[in-house]
């Protein structure tokens, strides 16, 4: 495993890496209002907060951790293609945080793995848009945050239509059956 990334997204009236194109929630609460987005990632957990410089109206964290869920025969092909955050021509994000039902979380590791993946096809379903559609998923739950994910996505503006049919595919899913709340903030690097 690679060495943890802390990330804070940081909500703001003023201007930032991204603006926010629009925001709608999926089920559950929407997120506050906020005009724009930065993202600060950094490798140790102190250094996470935004600089002092920023004044965010609100905040979301997470940590990338090793991957769960995947077999070794799934992390192969994920190797051969990752997906690479950055791209000059990914102008497109999303950040979609995402929170889970308490039936969720009672279920053993297995039980979870087989709806995510083998009924539901999760990691099947976005491998299929990769390199296209670049995504890095942060964990919360364990951090005391609102949402147990943050799912950040990037993808050129060509690859729009395709970004709706990952995620149409993915919402279709007996996994989705389990998320109590989860929003979708679009985003247009500035």
């Amino acid at each position: 495993m690679t060495s943890p990334i802390f990330a804070t997204f940081a909500f703001q009236s003023q201007p930032g890496r991204f603006r926010v194109v629009a925001q709608r929630a999926i089920c559950g609460e929407p997120l506050r209002a906020a005009e724009y987005l930065e993202v600060h990632e950094r490798h140790h957990l102190a250094h996470s907060i935004p600089p002092a410089a920023t004044t965010p109206l609100y905040t979301l964290r997470g940590t990338t951790g090793h991957v769960r869920y995947v077999t070794r025969a799934e992390q192969e092909v994920l190797a051969k293609a990752p997906p690479v955050l950055g791209r000059p021509e990914a102008t497109r994000a999303s950040l979609i945080p995402i929170r889970k039902t308490d039936a969720w979380w009672g279920l053993a590791q297995d039980q979870r793995r087989q709806i995510l993946e083998e009924r539901s096809r999760h990691i099947t379903i976005g491998l299929g848009y990769v390199p296209a559609i670049a995504r890095r998923l942060y964990h919360c739950r364990e951090l005391g945050e609102a949402f147990d994910f943050v799912t950040w996505f990037e993808y050129a503006p060509a690859d729009a239509p395709q970004f709706a049919a990952l995620l149409a595919a993915l919402r279709a899913t007996e996994e989705w059956q389990y998320v109590e709340r989860e929003v979708q903030v679009d985003l247009q690097r500035v």
